[in-house]
């Protein structure tokens, strides 16, 4: 009888042996590729590209590195949040409300009108020393009351400097005695790309303090219509309601932008988030410390878009800059010699697409400083410098309420003025001279033929470019007047008897 134990050990050693050679034979064959990989040579990455199913794998390889160091395996933006995160904030908002008590009501069930109080949270950033915060004017629109929450849970009642609805930026101010509030210096948004690596802190859906991250996604997005002043930053750090108000810093802890809008279907984020730009924040918050009023700095001048068949009659590669087509009389761009049909495709050096990307970068510049414009002319490229002003004309406080027995008994209009139109988003080159009715009283005869926003051409045949025009043509009309004037671009003509 045979034992099966000696045919074990020989089958054994049989194996261990074929083992051992088909390990030398592998190590043989693949000590290049471990070679180059230890290296760090590239040679090799073009075979592999011209092979992917080959040696994808290798490529991959190659390409990873693993932490050789205690630094490296614990690199972290802790440093960097412990430094920013002091000087972001969340700011409360209190609004009184009155309940809707109907007169009926209170005569047969003695109800009585009682108030409640709405609250809203933001985020705001501290960019002063001295308590000067800056957040969303959409944060703190219609409230009666501010509180300011620092970072270690202190509390401070705040009170608005500045309020900006165009931009959509307010600018708050605590009083914290001698302290010294951490800040957040204002970064050179002129100098911010794509693929920046960029941080969120804020107060998403009033969880607390959070810290996102992410990248700088776009630059100078002009149609996101949150308003009117529109040059966004796109990011795709999360950004939730909350986060309004709070800063986008970038690597070096300064302040890109202020964050303020998100583009969502759900509510929450999506990757889509959009800040305003800190070169025009610290213009609001500069007017706001000196003076409490921001003035937009004017071009005088009315733009398009340049389409790729417009680009191809300029002699340019691609669509870029705007064409003027209106030049205000008298107005900076006039004085500088621009003149319609000029392309201008650089303002300051930075290109721009449309003429809200133009606006943007005027504004940024402070009334009576110079913007160069870089300007395309029968096909010659040259630089006008463009002294920027504020709008001339009348105001929003040079509304004149009419209380005569006329017809506009109870109407509040202002003259039609480049001002005015900027202030309130008209053209003031369609619109051409009128008087603008700003609101209208209610409970007035004015309220059943007039609306905000009417623009009076004529009255009785006479042009109304002024206020006192309107008044003179009012004190001879009688009980009858005939009345011209644009309704939401429309022409309106009729006669009117009392």
């Amino acid at each position: 009888m045979t034992h099966p134990v000696p045919m074990i050990k020989h089958v054994s050693k049989l194996l261990a042996f074929l083992s051992i050679a088909v390990l030398m034979l592998l190590t043989v064959a693949l000590a290049p590729m471990f070679s180059q990989a230890e290296s760090g040579l590239t040679s090799a990455a073009p075979a592999a590209v011209a092979a992917p199913a080959a040696g994808s794998q290798a490529v991959v390889a190659m390409a990873q590195k693993v932490p050789v160091s205690a630094e490296e395996i614990s690199l972290t933006f802790a440093p960097l949040v412990r430094q920013a995160s002091p000087a972001v904030v969340n700011v409360f908002t209190a609004k009184n409300v009155a309940s809707r008590v109907t007169p009926m009501e209170q005569l047969l069930y003695g109800v009585a009108p009682q108030g409640s109080v709405q609250n809203s949270l933001g985020s705001g950033v501290i960019v002063s020393a001295d308590g000067v915060i800056v957040t969303n004017n959409h944060v703190i629109q219609g409230a009666d009351t501010f509180r300011v929450v620092l970072s270690d849970r202190r509390e401070y009642p705040a009170e608005l400097l500045l309020a900006d609805e165009r931009t959509d930026l307010a600018v708050l101010k605590i009083d914290a005695g001698k302290e010294v509030l951490p800040t957040l210096a204002f970064a050179d948004t002129r100098a911010v790309s794509v693929g920046d690596l960029v941080l969120a802190i804020g107060n998403p859906f009033g969880v607390g303090q959070t810290v996102t991250n992410g990248i700088i996604s776009a630059t100078a997005r002009t149609d996101v219509g949150v308003s009117d002043y529109s040059f966004f930053l796109q990011t795709d750090a999360a950004v939730n309601p909350g986060n309004s108000g709070g800063a986008l810093i970038n690597t070096k802890g300064e302040l890109v932008g202020v964050k303020t809008a998100i583009f969502s279907r759900s509510g929450g984020s999506v990757g889509i988030g959009f800040a305003i730009p800190s070169e025009m924040v610290k213009r609001v918050v500069d007017a706001a410390v000196n003076g409490g009023t921001f003035v937009r700095p004017w071009l005088g001048l009315a733009a398009q878009s340049v389409s790729f068949d417009i680009a191809k009659t300029q002699g340019l590669t691609r669509p870029i800059g705007v064409i003027v087509t209106e030049v205000y009389p008298d107005g900076p761009a006039a004085r500088a010699g621009l003149r319609r049909g000029d392309l201008v495709t650089a303002i300051d050096d930075r290109e721009v697409f449309d003429e809200k990307g133009l606006k943007f970068l005027a504004a940024v510049r402070k009334p009576g400083e110079l913007a160069k414009l870089t300007v395309l002319r029968a096909g010659n490229a040259q630089t006008i410098d463009v002294r920027v002003e504020p709008p001339p004309g009348a105001t929003e406080a040079d509304v004149v309420l009419l209380s005569d027995a006329s017809v506009f008994n109870g109407a509040r209009v202002i003259e039609l003025s480049p001002r005015l139109a900027e202030e309130n988003g008209l053209d003031p080159f369609s619109k051409g001279s009128g008087i603008y009715v700003h609101s209208v009283t209610r409970g007035t005869i004015s309220r059943n033929y007039f609306r905000p926003g009417d623009i009076i051409r004529s009255v009785n045949g006479k042009s109304t470019k002024t206020v006192k025009d309107l008044q003179s043509a009012l004190a001879k009309g009688g009980r009858s007047w005939e009345i011209e004037l644009e309704r939401n671009g429309r022409t309106v003509k009729g006669t009117v008897r009392t």
